[in-house]
């Protein structure tokens, strides 16, 4: 919290910088505090379970030493940006990750405005091909949270771009308050965890040129906790309840985010174009 508090008073004096929002700095610590209670009760109890049984049938057995945890480290950053790239592509992950990008402001606390339903929605499910491969669970896991804890500090407007070969290899504030912005560029861009390598060998990456717009275009307009954990899930549902032949109407579940299905009459869906889509990058 003290990096929080020295971030707020950086900018508390600096007219009309919309940097931090009280509701909505509540809102994401609420979140965040529910997040990190919940997760430890489902790791615990569900996922760690879950990553031993992988492991039981792994490929080979991997020895933790210096050069392997280097090896582990940059395979959970290869799954991490899988994860998120899906979590922006596949609606089923995005009601979980949605929550993560709905402030409009950025800054620490927008770091920790977590879902709930990241572990019941199946984010672990993306690490355990390094369970397979030979590295046991628990390490598997520090990676993944070092992993986490570096991006709490890309959460921020209070550094600016950095050196050029930092930018160009690690995931920056830059690279993070471009992938925060709802802008038409930055939409789907920069899903990278600690590096951006990934990005720009596979072509989402975007540098950060023009003004950060946060937020989702389609914004919750609620402080509300559980609204912000459930809104996501509950548009999905009533998407799939609408009339309409059932393989279309589970294509929800796994179509991106914006996909809709022609509404009768009107010729207007979410394959589009035209249409604006509904989520930030």
């Amino acid at each position: 919290m003290s990096v929080v508090a020295l971030e707020w008073w950086r900018f508390h004096k600096v007219r009309n910088a919309g940097v931090y929002d009280l509701k909505d700095s509540l809102a994401s610590m609420n979140l965040g505090g529910a997040y990190m209670l919940l997760d430890v009760v489902i790791v615990v109890f569900a996922v760690i379970p879950a990553m031993d049984w992988v492991y039981t049938h792994r490929w080979q057995t991997v020895e933790i030493t210096p050069w392997t945890f280097a090896a582990l480290y940059l395979g959970v950053e290869f799954c991490y940006y899988w994860f998120h790239r899906a979590s922006h592509r596949i609606r089923w992950f995005w009601c979980a990750h949605v929550v993560h990008h709905g402030s409009e402001h950025m800054n620490f606390t927008t770091a920790m405005r977590q879902s709930w339903l990241y572990s019941f929605a199946g984010n672990w499910l993306f690490y355990t091909p390094m369970v397979w491969l030979g590295f046991e669970p628990r390490w598997v896991l520090c990676a993944l949270s070092l992993n986490l804890g570096y991006q709490f500090f890309v959460h921020t407007q209070w550094v600016g771009k950095l050196p050029r070969p930092i930018e160009f290899i690690f995931n920056t504030p830059s690279h993070h308050r471009a992938h925060h912005g709802r802008n038409p560029v930055y939409i789907d861009r920069n899903y990278g965890g600690t590096l951006i390598v990934f990005d720009r060998l596979f072509g989402t990456f975007v540098e950060e040129r023009e003004a950060v717009d946060y937020g989702l275009v389609r914004q919750p307009k609620s402080n509300n906790a559980l609204w912000l954990t459930v809104h996501e899930w509950v548009d999905m549902i009533r998407d799939i309840a609408r009339p309409g032949p059932w393989h279309q109407r589970l294509k929800h579940l796994w179509a991106p985010p914006e996909w809709e299905r022609d509404q009768p009459g009107s010729g207007a869906t979410r394959d589009n174009p035209a249409h604006v889509p509904q989520r930030t990058s």
